[in-house]
């Protein structure tokens, strides 16, 4: 986890690199990138531009406004993956732009990177409760009740703001965080007797079960942990020792 929040943190870096470099050019030509690349509803030839809107901006505020939320967002959903974080942020511009382009004014040129922000913030609030990590669910819970007055510019009514950008985003967050959920197995269990942990084993096409001791030695002389066998936090346990804490 924290090689892959090493990528991610670059990654991020990168891409805001890249949306100020634009910025710059987009600033030279009289915001002629905007006007060209922006996403108009209805328009087929704008269509494509569902992929190079997130990059454009109107103005120096505008992007210095979605810049910070645009890293820390990004950076909490990446950190447990960079590959399945280009899948969400592909979703989350599909999400957003085509929410635009079907739904919005025909007479608007919608740009901004902000689809994406609130696309990553739904995605981190509930990419826990799908993927049963307690750390990811804490996270979610503290970016839910610290940045939640963003909801108020995904519902109508925010002159000179693209709310439905923001709420297609927020909606391909949200489906992103069930699709791309963390399906692996958990082969953990308990003995019935709930006296320890059940320890399975195949050898030669047999299964052999046996609720190990606490403190009885394996064959290569380690020990069972009695404190994390069976243990119901043995979750939390995981999660702490990812982040080096155990």
């Amino acid at each position: 986890m924290i090689n892959e929040a090493r990528k991610a943190f670059f990654v991020m870096f990168g891409f805001l690199v890249a949306v100020w470099l634009v910025q710059l050019a987009n600033y030279a030509d009289q915001y002629a990138l905007s006007r060209n690349y922006g996403l108009v509803s209805g328009d087929l030839g704008t269509l494509p531009n569902v992929l190079t809107a997130p990059f454009l901006h109107w103005s120096w505020a505008h992007i210095e406004s979605n810049s910070g939320p645009l890293f820390v967002f990004g950076f909490l959903a990446a950190y447990r993956g960079v590959v399945r974080f280009f899948g969400l942020s592909l979703l989350v511009a599909l999400a957003s732009g085509l929410t635009v382009w079907f739904l919005e004014r025909g007479d608007v040129e919608t740009v901004g990177a902000s689809g994406l922000i609130f696309g990553y913030f739904g995605y981190v609030v509930v990419r826990g409760l799908f993927d049963r990590h307690l750390i990811d669910t804490l996270i979610g819970v503290v970016m839910a009740a610290s940045f939640a007055y963003l909801l108020t510019v995904a519902v109508p009514g925010t002159p000179g703001v693209s709310w439905l950008g923001h709420l297609g985003g927020l909606a391909g967050g949200l489906l992103g965080a069930w699709l791309l959920r963390d399906r692996r197995s958990r082969a953990v269990g308990t003995s019935p007797s709930g006296d320890g942990a059940e320890i399975t084993a195949r050898t030669g096409g047999q299964v052999r079960s046996e609720a190990p001791q606490v403190g009885a030695p394996h064959a290569d002389g380690s020990q069972v942990d009695g404190s994390r066998a069976g243990n119901p936090r043995a979750d939390l346990y995981k999660e702490l020792g990812d982040l080096g804490l155990l």
